[in-house]
């Protein structure tokens, strides 16, 4: 028996097309993606949970002026987290570990929403986000992802359940501890790249968004995906709306 991986989006965030690819010109809207992933004996987990729930009614009370000022966010009845989970009858309070790419308001909105999960996060981006010096510069705010949960802190490869079906993959860049998750399905390998690469043409032409932590260390990372791709894997990018049109979202199985 294999993992089943499930994808949703949850909301969507429109700003300036430059600020996420170099070159990118006017406006983009963008999915804000999330992923459930079923293992047949150890249980369940979550990749990223999208946007808030009070985004809907007060996005600048919930994220800011400063992020409110370049990124417009929508979350339509029944997309966030929550509700994604209980439309396909999965029980919030029953996932088990929320596995985190990093910080940012669109990928750990809904944490909150499950509560008995175990967090599973890169060290290094653990302690960004814990230093509220850090935390301010690279827009992070504690109350998305300071919660209270248990916190399973992971230095590099991380192999989550122990069998290497599904692995954290440091993709470093974007933000200072960003990781990607593999995930070994009966369709065989996919890779969820979140942030570390946001377009399909991040990928194929190296065009970075106008902010990164490193970009250095996103360009590698963008290597280590490519050779990933180029090895078999299918990669599911971060935010590509035209790519997104294409993924098939729960009730079916990506994977």
């Amino acid at each position: 028996m294999t993992v089943k991986l499930f994808a949703f989006t949850c909301g969507t965030v429109t700003g300036e097309f430059g600020r996420l690819m170099e070159g990118g010109e006017g406006e983009v809207t963008v999915p804000v993606p999330a992923f459930l992933i079923e293992h047949p004996a150890k249980g369940r987990a979550v990749f990223d949970t999208g946007l808030h729930p009070d985004c809907r009614h007060d996005p600048a009370g919930r994220l800011g002026d400063r992020l409110t000022s370049l990124f417009r966010v929508a979350l339509p009845p029944e997309a966030d987290i929550a509700s994604r989970l209980t439309g396909i009858d999965r029980d919030p309070g029953k996932i088990d570990l929320l596995i985190g790419s990093h910080f940012h308001f669109d990928h750990v909105g809904g944490n909150a929403l499950l509560p008995n999960a175990t967090l599973v996060v890169q060290r290094r981006e653990w302690d960004a986000g814990m230093d509220p010096d850090t935390a301010a510069r690279a827009g992070y705010n504690p109350r998305d992802f300071d919660l209270g949960h248990k916190v399973r802190l992971v230095d590099g490869e991380h192999d989550v359940f122990g069998d290497g079906s599904v692995t954290c993959l440091p993709t470093h860049g974007h933000t200072v501890g960003h990781q990607s998750l593999r995930v070994r399905t009966a369709a065989g390998e996919i890779v969820l790249a979140a942030d570390a690469c946001y377009f399909c043409r991040t990928l194929r032409e190296r065009r970075l968004p106008r902010f990164a932590h490193d970009k250095a260390a996103m360009l590698a990372s963008l290597d280590r995906l490519a050779a990933l791709e180029q090895g078999g894997a299918r990669l599911v990018f971060g935010h590509d709306p035209e790519f997104w049109r294409s993924v098939p979202q729960a009730p079916a199985q990506l994977g």
